[in-house]
């Protein structure tokens, strides 16, 4: 089953997606990259190895340095070559926290149970972004503004294939997440899914992703899928999904 689930990952999610508003996609070789976002990102088939990887991976460095940009390498565990890590660190790139990715089965995925307690789950628009952005900027520590230019961004061109959710309790935002629907009509993915943590432990994270997948049921999707941090993945196995392999962002940054 296991197999039947990367194959399908390595099908339909091995591209880019539509790029928020001021993006664009190109293509150079077998690497596909967003350009015009806060900072670059380059995805790629399973198999670089009949290509010069050395070569590609100056080639992104010359490209976003030249625009005075950093760039993600999104390179996935079960990635040939099997040393593409060592030459992504060579060549200056960094290795950011490595999640899990983990797939849910439409059919196999939980109720929509009601709202834990004192806590209202909705649906919201652009209106919403700035209360995520500083609930967001808590938890993490750090500012996440950029995390509103991308919503905002993505509400532009796609308004009808992502759908925001926040937990909401006394008036405040504690908790966010959304779901964009791919293109291909198979994959939807989960994203976001912070909560303040005072919230925590009170069943909120399981909550917005049973909303997110009555969603995604709703418009006929057969997939969730959900690139999984240590905290959330138990949480996602316990709600059957199954871990396939793992992405680790590599990230470039140009020299100051």
């Amino acid at each position: 089953m296991t197999e039947d689930l990367l194959a399908a990952y390595d099908e339909y999610l091995r591209g880019t997606g539509v790029p928020a508003q001021g993006a664009w996609v190109e293509q150079d070789g077998p690497l596909l990259r967003v350009v015009g976002e806060y900072r670059g990102f380059v995805t790629g088939p399973r198999d670089l190895s009949g290509y010069d990887v050395d070569a590609l991976i100056a080639a992104q460095i010359a490209f976003f340095g030249a625009r005075g940009e950093g760039v993600e390498w999104k390179a996935r565990g079960h990635d040939l070559p099997g040393d593409l890590p060592v030459r992504l660190r060579a060549a200056g790139f960094v290795a950011e926290p490595t999640e899990t990715v983990v797939i849910g089965r439409m059919v196999e995925m939980p109720p929509v149970q009601d709202d834990p307690e004192g806590v209202v789950i909705r649906r919201v628009g652009a209106e919403a972004i700035p209360a995520i952005v500083a609930m967001k900027s808590q938890v993490w520590n750090r500012d996440c503004g950029y995390v509103g230019d991308h919503l905002r961004g993505l509400l532009a061109v796609e308004p009808d294939r992502l759908a925001i959710f926040t937990a909401e309790a006394a008036g405040q935002v504690v908790a966010a997440a959304w779901v964009k629907l791919g293109e291909d009509g198979i994959f939807a993915s989960l994203w976001g899914g912070s909560t303040l943590k005072a919230w925590r432990g009170r069943g909120i994270y399981r909550a917005l992703v049973a909303v997110r997948a009555r969603l995604a049921a709703e418009h006929g999707y057969q997939y969730l899928q959900v690139d999984a941090s240590d905290d959330s993945r138990p949480i996602l196995e316990g709600l059957n999904f199954t871990a396939v392999t793992t992405t680790t962002p590599f990230v470039w940054s140009p020299p100051r």
